[in-house]
């Protein structure tokens, strides 16, 4: 893949507001992911297989954020996709966290049941968890929030 048709695949994640693309071609892969923390255009390769991260700038205002700041400093965890949110691996079985719950970075705080496939959210900050702004068996839509997290 060219520099220039990644350059041209970041513009169009830019333009379009999306969260995050990843396009394969062969053995090339790339990846571009949108996030609020990320200092323009940061470029990492990974050894095997061949793949090349891109931290494309945010636009403000965007729903596609996966996490915003809130006016109190909190990070806001945003549904990445529509459906079903479910805050416990099971019926029955404790919620993955709670408020008041230290997290680290790729905890799991929840469940999004879209298309009978079950996508496991995860922490992008290590905080506390200070509210949890879902009901468990809602539907959720793209960019909603879910959680805010107070970062450490």
């Amino acid at each position: 893949m060219s520099n220039d048709e990644i350059r041209e695949l970041i513009q169009l994640v830019v333009e379009s507001g999306i969260a995050e693309l990843e396009v394969q071609r062969g053995e090339d892969r790339v990846r571009i992911r949108r996030t609020v923390e990320s200092p323009p255009a940061v470029i990492t390769t990974a050894a095997a297989p061949p793949e090349t991260v891109i931290q494309a700038p945010p636009v403000a205002g965007s729903l596609a954020d996966a996490s915003a700041s809130a006016p109190g400093g909190e990070m806001i965890v945003k549904s990445p996709i529509v459906g079903t949110y479910y805050e416990a691996p099971k019926p029955g079985d404790p919620p993955f966290v709670k408020v008041g719950d230290v997290v680290e970075p790729g905890q799991v705080l929840c469940i999004i049941e879209s298309m009978k496939l079950m996508n496991e959210i995860e922490s992008e900050v290590a905080g506390t968890v200070v509210a949890k702004l879902m009901e468990n068996g809602r539907p959720v839509e793209y960019g909603e929030a879910l959680f805010a997290i107070r970062p450490r």
